[in-house]
């Protein structure tokens, strides 16, 4: 799922050179209202392969981000394309772990995915927010090519190349903001996911229910508590 912003920087940010005759992988490649493919198929890569955990337009392979070494082994290919994917996706250190060695010496990664302030869409759901920042630390194993927050909405876009000498950054300890806790945190719990749904839809039934005066005292009780 890309916007025109994420179409544009693969198209600036990927060269022919980096592509063609290449092995190319997009993970989470469900072509829901947009896609990177048809701008680096045009650069002639020897294969684009399309995986998702479900089978939808752009999908040649079903193959959860975080089972991709064990499908296709290490250093696989020479492009990897996560476009909109990571803030989706709880275990977020095993996919990067994974994205990060299916990649050959020298290939290249384009990631894009939300910020702070975007708000909740779950496909099915919708757990992290990056920042420019966190890309700073995250990809510190990597050398860092093209870091840009995306023009139109709360996002961040990164390319960054896989040194030939690979030595992988240990993220463990690393907090990250999760829209689920509305704060920095390194795990989810399940029942922090379980809370966050009852609170989601306890606002839904509300907001079905309750007068527009009464909903608007009560926003504005909530932004009061917040600032507090």
């Amino acid at each position: 799922m890309c916007n025109s912003a994420c179409i544009l920087f693969g198209e600036v940010h990927l060269s022919r050179d980096e592509v063609m005759g290449k092995k190319v992988i997009e993970v989470g490649a469900v072509n829901v209202n947009g896609s990177l493919r048809a701008s680096i198929e045009a650069l002639q890569p020897l294969s684009y392969l399309g995986v998702d955990i479900s089978e939808g337009p752009g999908v040649d392979e079903k193959c959860d981000i975080n089972d991709l070494i064990e499908h296709y082994g290490k250093e696989s290919f020479d492009v990897v394309v996560s476009a909109e994917v990571m803030e989706h996706v709880r275990n977020w250190r095993s996919a990067v772990s994974n994205m990060k060695n299916i990649l050959k010496p020298n290939g290249v990664l384009i990631l894009t995915t939300r910020s702070k302030s975007f708000p909740y869409h779950g496909y099915p759901f919708d757990f992290w927010r990056y920042e420019v920042e966190d890309m700073l630390v995250i990809f510190s194993d990597f050398l860092i090519e093209a870091l840009e927050k995306d023009p139109l909405s709360p996002g961040v876009f990164v390319k960054a190349r896989k040194p030939a000498v690979f030595c992988e950054q240990n993220l463990e300890r690393y907090s990250l903001f999760s829209i689920v806790r509305d704060r920095p945190c390194r795990e989810l719990q399940p029942w922090d996911i379980l809370l966050f749904k009852t609170k989601r839809l306890v606002r839904s039934l509300l907001s079905k229910t309750l007068p527009a005066q009464v909903k608007a005292k009560v926003k504005r009780m909530m932004c009061r508590a917040k600032g507090a």
